[in-house]
């Protein structure tokens, strides 16, 4: 049997933690989240988890970030090869843990065709928020003034 660890994120796991965003659909270049951006959110009051495998791979993330009223949990997944495999439970709930330490509501946005995410988030306490959308300003050259 595997013995998986959850560990908080060092610089060195930054290319392991990219490959399971690209495998993920979670990471790009157009979202801007770099090794930079990682650290500066953990100073912030984030945190950011890693699941690491027996033979040393990065196979799962949990970044939590932190905006001084909640706590956003996004950069959730798992390596595909590793899916449904209780690893992605306790993920999130080593991630609750440090939601509950710091005391803020947490809130995170899920794919909606995500159906097995979305199960796993309502068996651990979350609720719809309501039918809204989501937008935002990716390239900030675009804004005027």
């Amino acid at each position: 049997m595997e013995k998986n660890i959850i560990r908080d994120f060092t610089p060195a796991d930054y290319q392991g933690l990219m490959n399971v965003w690209q495998l993920t659909n979670l990471g790009s270049a157009q979202r801007g989240d770099n090794l930079e951006i990682i650290e500066q959110s953990i100073n912030m009051g984030g945190k950011m988890l890693v699941v690491e495998s027996s033979n040393n791979e990065i196979i799962g993330t949990s970044w939590m970030t932190f905006d001084g009223r909640r706590i956003h949990l996004h950069h959730f997944g798992i390596h595909p090869s590793y899916q449904r495999k209780g690893i992605g439970l306790q993920l999130a709930k080593e991630s609750l843990k440090f939601v509950k330490q710091k005391g803020y509501q947490v809130k995170l946005e899920v794919h909606k065709n995500n159906i097995a995410a979305i199960e796993l988030y309502k068996n651990l306490g979350f609720n719809y928020l309501g039918d809204y959308d989501v937008y935002i300003i990716r390239d900030i050259g675009i804004i005027g003034g």
